[in-house]
């Protein structure tokens, strides 16, 4: 997560994080490619954006094929749409 969602307090990071975990409003326009990898949410009043990126095991460059989990580290990264 951002240093900004962070400073938001604990009580904040939890709502944000179910949030994210609920997250299904999918559509062609926000997901044009089927990936349900990036969503933009609204928690209390603030905008935040989250993202899964697919990086190799080694966490050095873009997974070589992001649908196997044996080559793949996917990380999630949570932030306040004002820091993007």
């Amino acid at each position: 997560m951002s240093a900004g969602v962070e400073q938001l307090g604990l009580d904040a990071v939890i709502e944000i994080f179910e949030a994210v975990n609920e997250f299904e409003a999918f559509t062609p326009d926000n997901d044009p490619y089927g990936e349900h990898d990036f969503g933009v949410i609204k928690v209390g009043s603030e905008r935040i954006i989250w993202k899964i990126d697919y990086y190799d095991t080694a966490l050095e460059s873009g997974s070589p094929d992001p649908s196997n989990p044996a080559v793949t580290t996917r990380v999630l990264t949570v932030m306040l749409a004002s820091e993007y």
